[in-house]
């Protein structure tokens, strides 16, 4: 038996020959070993063919290359992947479900999305999107449920878990996939790809903020996971075989993003994220410079978008945003979305061309009670019955009641049928959020003029004076008054999150709205707030 033997069954199995002569010397005694060799191998060729719970695990004979660790293949899916009906409302009930868990950061949802948006099922071509593939090859590549160890137990030097191996595999097939795909992008696109990602991590909290700070830490991989995982360490390679630049360059290194993101993990007040914050600034001399002008950054700071962007190809299933911030904050301000006038959710629906004339009321009229006092007679219209504008009447009271109950159910179905949310019959606080973020960034002064007052006060949406401050200045762009006056009183009150601090700016933004007609009647911020809040008729 002379020169090489080579088997290859999961990790390479090498057995060298000593030579011609080593062999003739004892060519006797390797050929007692045939038999026996025969037999072990029969046997272990019999053992893993049985099924396995944790991975699928295919024998490469042949030794061949590949993706991840020779003779893995990837890790089976949950009996929902396969769920695969040229039905379209399979189909969609399918991709909402992956949505959801991709959302919620689960490794082989994102997997599956990103398989789906690539139309690798001729039954999913109408959902192919090259951009929507890479945004969830990029989240499940930067997933810690994909690399972190599952057993730190080495055999030999190599992963002793076959869960381990098969994310191996997962993980370089998605990087070779992300490559192809950024390969075809021009800069808009990437950009696109890259608005995404981090719209996503930042609804994951501290987690999240955490995952971008890595993905622009040049200390760790292209996709925030250790620099020496195996994975990485192929994508960082010059050679064009294994090596992935474009996957590299999609999220350019730079020391200043990469304390941004964890000081806004930190200002979660999650306690790990301030360890590695701390952490960060001591891993370079420079790093710890960056402090002072950083933390002004990250009080500006705002998200890439409202809510994720539903657009979708024609005839594919929309987009729907399925982030859902598990926080007391996020809860409170959705259920104080009653004290907001629905005539200003309407007024959203009518922009948006899904509702028209004016909004749905019931009048209401007064009587005199056992009292002599005019009373009311109410009638059950849901949960904005106490949204109330006086309009003119007789002797008694008649008011209008401007109910969401009472929206048409065709406008509510279009509105949720853009936001890939499934059909109700009645009106929700996050319905009407929506309604009102989607006429802001569809240019409506109105509607952002009212954004701004709901991250002000933190009605529908936690307070965030960043965010206010940015959608007053949107609406300031297009002439709103009351815009104008509010960035006045941000700049003389100092509110976090503002970005110039000049007095005399502040000065000439109130002259400026006191010209165009708006003339409040307090000095502070909360007196506008209250104005527009209580004013549907402005």
């Amino acid at each position: 038996m002379s020169g090489r033997c080579v088997m290859s069954i999961s990790e390479d199995m090498r057995c060298n020959g000593a030579g011609d002569k080593t062999a003739r010397r004892t060519g006797r005694k390797l050929m007692s070993r045939v038999p026996f060799r025969a037999a072990a191998a029969v046997m272990l060729t019999a053992a893993l063919s049985l099924p396995l719970t944790a991975c699928d695990v295919s024998v490469d004979w042949l030794g061949g290359g590949g993706d991840g660790p020779r003779g893995v293949s990837g890790c089976p899916r949950p009996p929902m992947a396969d769920n695969s009906g040229a039905g379209f409302n399979e189909q969609e009930r399918a991709v909402r479900y992956f949505r959801k868990h991709a959302f919620a950061n689960d490794f082989f949802s994102q997997l599956e999305l990103s398989s789906r948006y690539m139309a690798e099922r001729a039954t999913d071509k109408n959902l192919e999107d090259p951009t929507e593939a890479s945004v969830w090859l990029v989240m499940a590549l930067t997933n810690p449920e994909g690399f972190a160890p599952i057993n730190r137990t080495l055999k030999n030097g190599q992963m002793a878990s076959r869960f381990d191996k098969c994310r191996a595999v997962e993980r370089s097939v998605a990087y070779r996939k992300l490559e192809t795909l950024l390969a075809r992008m021009d800069n808009s696109e990437r950009d696109k790809v890259r608005d995404r990602v981090i719209y996503i991590q930042a609804q994951l909290g501290a987690d999240g903020f955490r995952t971008l700070g890595r993905l622009y830490d040049d200390q760790y991989g292209p996709m925030g996971e250790p620099v020496d995982n195996r994975e990485a360490v192929r994508a960082m390679m010059r050679n064009p075989v294994d090596g992935r630049p474009n996957v590299i360059s999609l999220f350019p290194r730079n020391d200043v993003d990469a304390y941004l993101y964890n000081y806004k993990a930190a200002e979660t007040g999650d306690v790990g994220a301030y360890v590695m914050l701390k952490d960060f600034e001591k891993s370079a001399p420079e790093r710890s410079r960056y402090g002072a002008f950083v933390e002004a950054k990250a009080k500006r700071w705002v998200s890439p978008f409202e809510f994720y962007p539903p657009d979708a190809p024609a005839g594919g299933v929309p987009h729907s945003d399925e982030s859902r911030p598990r926080t007391d904050a996020y809860e409170y301000a959705l259920s104080r979305m009653d004290e907001l006038p629905f005539i200003h959710v309407w007024r959203a629906l009518v922009y948006l061309d899904l509702a028209q004339g004016s909004a749905p009321v019931h009048r209401v009229s007064g009587g005199l009670d056992s009292d002599g006092n005019p009373g009311q007679e109410r009638y059950p219209v849901g949960p904005n019955d106490a949204d109330i504008a006086q309009t003119s009447g007789g002797s008694a009271p008649t008011e209008a009641v401007y109910s969401a109950g009472r929206v048409p159910p065709q406008t509510l179905s279009a509105l949720r049928a853009i936001l890939g949310r499934p059909d109700g019959s009645r009106m929700t606080n996050l319905d009407k959020v929506r309604a009102v973020q989607l006429a802001a960034t569809n240019g409506s002064s109105q509607a952002q003029l009212v954004l701004a007052v709901m991250y002000s006060e933190g009605v529908g949406v936690p307070t965030d004076y960043a965010r206010a401050y940015y959608w007053y200045q949107q609406a300031e762009k297009q002439g709103s008054a009351e815009a104008r006056f509010a960035m006045s009183t941000y700049f003389a009150l100092g509110l976090s999150g503002v970005a110039d601090q000049d007095k005399a700016q502040a000065v000439v933004l109130r002259l400026d709205s006191a010209l165009a007609g708006f003339r409040p009647s307090a000095s502070r911020l909360q007196a506008v707030l209250n104005q527009i809040s209580t004013n549907p008729g402005r």
